[in-house]
């Protein structure tokens, strides 16, 4: 927790909006501590209908992870704050869906946290909450949110399921007690046992090294295997920036596969419009077909046409209300007759209340051939720094036999074997070693790579969200 007594970090002002911005600026400059997100909290009073603002879907990343919200009385900043996680989390304000009118909260009372109304402290999420969260993860969203924090701002206790100085072990839940207790007593191991719980911990002992502890959630995503000398999960981390998903038809960004045609089914419920649309639309640079705002806010950037795929994202057969968000201005429509045939043109700026716009193509998506979208360009694959093996010839990823993960320090390599391999009696192979360089020391990491075939899923309800596994 970091407290401003001297003077403000960065200007706080009346527009929630900005200060959202300024606040996340400074927390990639300045706040080294790591966290999934950031929240500020400020004795100012907003100009918003709301008591605070966040980025939707922006957990685990440091320019979107984090919201800002007023300083008040307890129970309301608690709340505030809560939609705000939620807001990280994927969540939408019910009223911003077009079927908000299903997503049936629980407690009819109290109302649910993401309701837009004037509920008094209520306590539950909605269906509707929990299937965003869910589907949010699913799609390979919020991968910092599967480890354990090391240290707490509270001090250590014994029973508080974390082991911190002076324990070694901490159950913690009277659940995970009844589970482990054979394991640890008041913070020390009994007899014999190496552990007393986590995802790789069996009978107060390390799984086997190469056991499944995390499988993966989509074609963006990796599992993760028990390293034989720990009971915790490794990071869930997943592949970088740039492979291809969806048999070939999209790329990998931030652990999620992203493709035009799965942005129009889920902003409008359809496929996406024929290049020619974006082709004809994008260049002309209006409300209805641009790269985005001009920086002086007074117009629309016409695209150029290698970035024409880049744009505002064009659509077939469009519903009149987007399925989030609020409609900002009118649907554009135009038919357009290319090669004997009719093609549908449509699109429409879908704003959140975080002020993005989901009626734009999505950074990380294919827009030609080894190409990405970024800030409204195409830019080529290896600008988001895909490596390469270090002596392979020619040079490829991996040697043309593995993923580079997330963390860009670990090259996977599943289901193949280079010269020198061993195959033990567990479930997996040790594989060749990929040499990796990292960063600009240039030192070499060398990892061998693990195939599991074990499945393990959970889900976990947190005291202020909820954990899935």
């Amino acid at each position: 927790m970091e407290t401003w007594s001297a003077q403000n970090m960065v200007y706080v002002g009346d527009d929630p909006l900005t200060t959202l911005r300024d606040f996340m600026k400074y927390r990639r400059e300045n706040i080294k501590d790591k966290s999934d997100a950031a929240h500020l909290f400020s004795g100012r009073t907003f100009h918003s209908a709301r008591s605070g603002t966040a980025y939707i879907e922006g957990i685990c990343s440091l320019t979107r992870g984090g919201g800002v919200n007023e300083y008040g009385n307890v129970g309301p900043m608690a709340i505030t704050l809560c939609q705000s996680l939620g807001q990280n989390l994927g969540m939408m304000w019910n009223k911003e869906r077009a079927t908000a009118g299903d997503c049936r909260c629980p407690d009819p009372w109290l109302g649910c946290i993401m309701e837009d109304t004037g509920y008094y402290l209520p306590r539950k999420f909605s269906r509707c909450s929990v299937e965003e969260y869910v589907r949010f993860l699913q799609e390979g969203g919020g991968s910092c949110l599967f480890n354990k924090p090391t240290k707490l701002l509270d001090p250590p206790e014994c029973g508080n399921g974390f082991v911190e100085q002076g324990e070694e072990c901490d159950c913690g839940s009277q659940d995970c007690s009844r589970a482990g207790g054979a394991c640890c007593k008041k913070c020390t191991l009994t007899h014999d046992a190496m552990c007393s719980n986590g995802l790789c911990c069996n009978r107060c002992r390390y799984e086997q090294r190469g056991i499944m502890c995390r499988d993966a959630v989509n074609d963006c995503d990796v599992p993760e295997m028990c390293t034989g000398d720990s009971s915790q999960c490794p990071p869930n981390v997943h592949k970088l920036d740039g492979y291809t998903c969806d048999a070939g038809q999209g790329r990998c960004y931030g652990g999620r596969c992203k493709t035009r045609d799965a942005q129009c089914q889920a902003l409008w419920g359809h496929n996406a419009a024929d290049r020619m649309c974006y082709e004809k639309l994008n260049t002309e640079g209006t409300e209805k077909g641009n790269c985005g705002q001009d920086p002086s806010g007074q117009g629309w950037v016409q695209c150029n046409k290698q970035d024409v795929l880049c744009g505002f994202l064009l659509c077939t057969n469009m519903t009149i209300k987007p399925r989030y968000g609020d409609l900002q201005g009118d649907v554009t429509s135009l038919t357009i007759y290319h090669q004997n045939k009719y093609l549908d043109c449509c699109g429409g700026h879908a704003v959140l209340e975080d002020g993005s716009d989901l009626g734009y193509v999505e950074d990380g998506t294919p827009c030609g051939p080894n190409m990405m979208c970024l800030d409204h360009r195409c830019l080529p694959v290896v600008t988001f720094n895909l490596s390469s093996c270090p002596g392979s010839s020619p040079p490829l990823i991996c040697s043309d036999h593995g993923t580079i993960l997330s963390n860009k320090s670990k090259c996977l390599l599943l289901s193949w074997c280079g010269g020198n391999y061993k195959v033990s009696n567990l479930t997996f192979i040790l594989c060749s070693f990929c040499f990796l360089s990292l960063g600009p020391s240039g030192t070499n990491i060398i990892i061998g790579s693990l195939a599991g075939a074990i499945l393990l899923a959970a889900i976990v309800l947190g005291g202020t969200g909820w954990g899935f596994k």
